[in-house]
This record gives C-alpha cells, sequence and structure tokens, in this order.
C-alpha cells in the first residue's frame, strides 16, 4: 500500500473546491516564455506537418508524418526544427516529444515553452525546438490509450 504525503499540516476536507480551478484556462496567445527559456531567434531549418488521425468509433488513432531515407522527421544536429500539428479528430490530443522542449508559435510574441501541447479538435498548433538531443525520440498522444492505439512516432536524428 503506497502512501501519500503532502508536507506537514492538515490535509483539506474532502469537499475543498480550489477557487482556481473555475477561472477559464489562459489561451497560448496569452503565455509567453521568460527571456532564459525562449529559443533563441531564427527562423526553422526543416519542418514537417505531423497529421493526427482517428476516430471514436473505430478507435484507430494515428500520426501521419513524412518520411525520408528511411527516417521519420529525419533531423540533424543543430537544426531549428518546426512542427505542425494537425488535428483531423473531433478530440483533443496532448501532443508530447521526448527528449526536447518546445516553443509554441502563436503569433502573440514570444510563445511558451513546453513538453506537451495540447491540439484542439479541427486545429493546428505549430511549435519549434533545437534538435540538440541526439537519438531516436518518440512523437505520441500523451492520452496513454490513443498512443497504444497508434497515435505515436518517431522522430529521428541522421548523420
Amino acid at each position: 500500500m503506497a502512501v501519500l504525503h503532502a508536507g506537514d499540516g492538515p490535509l483539506p476536507a474532502a469537499d475543498v473546491h480550489p477557487a482556481g480551478l473555475d477561472a477559464a484556462p489562459l489561451p497560448y496567445t496569452q503565455m509567453h516564455a521568460t527571456a532564459a527559456a525562449a529559443l533563441p531567434a531564427g527562423k526553422a531549418d526543416v519542418a514537417y506537418s505531423v497529421q493526427l488521425t482517428g476516430d471514436m468509433m473505430s478507435y484507430r488513432w494515428g500520426l501521419k508524418a513524412p518520411e525520408s531515407g528511411g527516417a521519420t522527421m529525419p533531423v540533424k544536429l543543430g537544426q531549428r526544427v518546426r512542427l505542425v500539428f494537425r488535428n483531423d479528430t473531433s478530440m483533443w490530443h496532448p501532443m508530447h516529444l521526448h527528449g526536447h522542449t518546445f516553443q509554441l508559435i502563436t503569433g502573440a510574441g514570444t510563445g511558451p515553452r513546453k513538453d506537451a501541447v495540447i491540439v484542439p479538435p479541427r486545429s493546428s498548433v505549430t511549435v519549434e525546438f533545437l534538435a540538440n538531443n541526439p537519438g531516436q525520440w518518440m512523437l505520441h498522444c500523451h492520452n496513454v490509450y490513443h498512443a497504444e492505439a497508434g497515435m505515436m512516432t518517431t522522430l529521428s536524428y541522421v548523420q
């Protein structure tokens, strides 16, 4: 049996409802990276469109990502990479790239720096990151049951 320890003091009552939960979530256009966290200014060296596919009826989920030379979304060390997530489904998908953090491109100044981004239904979200961690990295929906049903792919460093 696991015991959760939350620090000293009494636990809140079971019916406690923090007021902050009633506020609408901030849109990404109102979130900004600090100067220390923001990517350096620059243009993408390579850009990929990643199509989010699937539906609830068939419960088949997928990612369509470009391949070249036997590698999915090949990148080279030092490149600035742009990913455009295009959600063709009627569900929200929190997309996560292992081994990297990315900055959202919102058109409203310096977007937030994150390692997962929610892509609303029937919409697109654009992110950029620096290819500074060589390897083969998983890109997937953070709803694990969507990933297990096929909504995952890889991003591959190449020479």
